[in-house]
């Protein structure tokens, strides 16, 4: 099936299955979860993944993706902006036209951790390892006055460290870049995503993260200092209970 320039149809159809697939329940505990201003309706990952893949297949044209991704953001539904991020991460070709201010305009008005998360891992940091965002991009997003921007430029750094064929030690260069700028940020949100990427690039070049411990050490929060601590001694966060 061909979708129709025309997306109100469309959007029509994705707010039904949204509709459709509500939770109560589970939109409570998100709205305690990761509190937010954005309409939560409780709909499951595994389900927006599936009206995702749904999506990517009818949508032949890179614009039309894209197209649809905006109007989802600009809903105003907490699932809508994650749908969006599903979509773009599927549908390659239109993944593929995304330039930096298509990106920062997918992230405008995030208000909460989760959906940062989501943004960073199916979007910003995929296309900063695949060069359609540039360092200074991401160095902007660290000098925000927006919490959330600075969280999207340490979380965007994962992506720069998962493994992947052909490569041995990840990206420290850009990680700690980012890390330095943000390693005495005091909010908590910067704080916990800082702690990540360390922790993410301690899996791929450890004498790095060990460095940047050394030298910043005394300047980082206590609970970076603990987790990376122990994720460079034990591979895990924090210690199994019980132990």
């Amino acid at each position: 099936m061909t979708v129709a320039a025309d997306r109100g149809p469309l959007l029509d159809e994705i707010r039904g299955r949204l509709a459709a697939e509500a939770d109560a329940d589970r939109a409570a505990h998100g709205e305690g979860y990761f509190p937010t201003a954005m309409r939560i309706t409780g709909v499951g990952t595994p389900v927006l993944r599936q009206i995702a893949a749904d999506l990517a297949r009818r949508l032949e044209t890179p614009s039309d993706a894209v197209g649809l991704a905006s109007d989802l953001v600009a809903g105003g539904g907490f699932e809508e902006r994650t749908l969006a991020c599903l979509l773009l991460s599927r549908h390659f070709k239109a993944f593929a036209t995304l330039r930096a201010g298509d990106i920062e305009a997918l992230g405008r008005g995030m208000d909460n951790w989760a959906s940062v998360d989501a943004f960073c891992s199916l979007v910003a940091g995929p296309a900063w390892l695949a060069g359609q965002l540039g360092d200074a991009d991401l160095e902007r997003w660290a000098r925000s006055s927006d919490r959330w921007w600075r969280r999207a430029a340490l979380v965007a750094t994962t992506a720069l460290n998962k493994k992947r064929a052909g490569d041995g030690t990840g990206d420290a260069r850009r990680t700690l870049a980012i890390c330095a700028r943000l390693a005495e940020d005091p909010d908590e949100m910067v704080i916990k995503a800082l702690s990540w990427a360390l922790r993410t690039l301690a899996n791929r070049d450890p004498a790095a993260v060990r460095a940047f411990l050394d030298e910043h050490g005394d300047a980082l929060a206590a609970l970076v200092r603990r987790e990376v601590r122990h994720k460079l001694e034990t591979g895990l966060k924090q210690p199994r209970r019980g132990r």
